[in-house]
């Protein structure tokens, strides 16, 4: 078990329930970032006592300052103030669970102090994959997955040799809309797509899962941190959300590992590893939950799986298009500027005018961010 940690994005669901593995288990924070939420995290300093914390929005970093004044906690302001934070902990594991691109600037400092990075910042390896692997072998760090699937694929992967992998199947609640028709998906509102059915998540994932964009973008981080081709990839709908991911092997054994649909397993499990320890979540019961149900993917009602899987395919450029114009699109539909169904219009029409570069640099991927966002805001403002 790690004896000390830290939590970049602490406010956020993943971020909360990493606390809660915390707490359970008596890890001490050395540090902690957050975004606009001041009130929660001026709690969380309270509890955890951090030595550290980072505020990404400057107004809120200064009123946090001003809050937990009495305390030995320094706060820190911005990007910069987050990278800091990170040089400065003492801490061998940083929880990432910021939101986002903006996930990737801290990823990579993790990467470079050496540490264990437990990722949920699926964003990092969207845009940047290759980028980030390389820095994590360079560092001598680790990547564990936290995401609910690539933590399954990450514990049944120990079964076999990498060599003797045949297939992952990447499972999917379905989101709130499945089954729906393309039509049916024109008069989706933003209340319904916020009703997710089986997680508790911030809005934009949830918007994600209800486009299935959370999948395509799982889908490209599966290529990124298991080294699978994409067509070895099977996107599996499967509404229980008990089976979380599955390793098929060359001999046609399929090995799955099911639980309860509880977040706080996979931080676990991402700190303790190569060890288990006592759990803190339900135990799950297989005669409550009694049917298990498979269902593929609709990609063609769901475009936005498909441009995952295209964008991926071809490589360079395109997955941090595909993410950065997700994220825009998004945006906008939660500010009600844009139906539901316009979301993949948005993207795809992002991916159609970029111009794409198989070898670039990270200040590439910013580049390319800002360009397609500006497009988009330019177009549907």
């Amino acid at each position: 078990m790690e004896k000390s940690i830290i939590v970049l994005g602490s406010s956020g669901s993943v971020g909360t329930q990493a606390l809660d593995v915390a707490r359970a288990h008596n890890i001490k924070v050395d540090a902690i970032t957050g975004g606009k939420n001041v009130e929660l995290v001026e709690k969380q300093i309270r509890e955890f006592k951090p030595r550290f914390c980072a505020m990404a929005d400057e107004n809120a970093a200064r009123d946090l300052a001003t809050r937990v004044a009495d305390t030995s906690t320094k706060v820190l302001c911005g990007t910069d103030g987050i990278i800091e934070t990170i040089n400065l902990t003492d801490a061998k594991t940083a929880v990432n669970s910021v939101l986002g691109l903006a996930g990737l600037a801290p990823t990579l400092a993790a990467a470079k102090r050496g540490m264990r990075i437990a990722i949920a910042n699926k964003e990092s390896l969207v845009a940047a994959g290759d980028i980030v692997k390389a820095e994590v072998k360079k560092g001598g760090a680790e990547l564990i997955p936290v995401d609910s699937e690539h933590s399954a694929i990450f514990q049944c992967l120990h079964v076999g040799k990498r060599n003797e992998v045949k297939k992952l199947w990447l499972t999917a609640s379905g989101g709130p809309f499945f089954g729906y028709t393309s039509e049916q998906l024109r008069a989706v509102t933003r209340a319904d797509a916020l009703k997710h059915p089986t997680w508790s998540m911030g809005a934009k994932i949830t918007i994600d899962s209800a486009t299935l964009m959370n999948k395509g973008l799982e889908v490209i981080e599966a290529v990124r941190l298991f080294d699978v081709a994409p067509s070895q990839i099977q996107v599996v709908v499967h509404r229980e959300s008990i089976i979380h991911s599955a390793v098929e092997y060359i001999d046609n054994a399929v090995i799955a590992q099911l639980s309860c649909p509880d977040m706080r397993e996979c931080v676990q499990f991402a700190l303790t590893y190569p060890d288990r320890t006592a759990a803190v979540i339900e135990p799950l019961d297989i005669f409550k939950v009694g049917t298990l149900t498979f269902k593929e993917a609709d990609r063609k009602t769901f475009r936005l799986l498909d441009l995952a899987f295209y964008s991926i395919e071809q490589g360079g450029l395109l997955p941090s298009v595909l993410s950065s114009a997700n994220e825009a699109a998004v945006a906008l539909f939660l500010d009600d500027k844009i139906r539901f169904y316009e979301i993949a219009e948005v993207v795809e029409d992002a991916i159609n005018a970029f111009q794409n570069k198989l070898d670039f640099t990270v200040e590439d991927v910013f580049a390319a961010d800002k360009e397609v966002r500006d497009r988009i805001n330019f177009e549907r403002n």
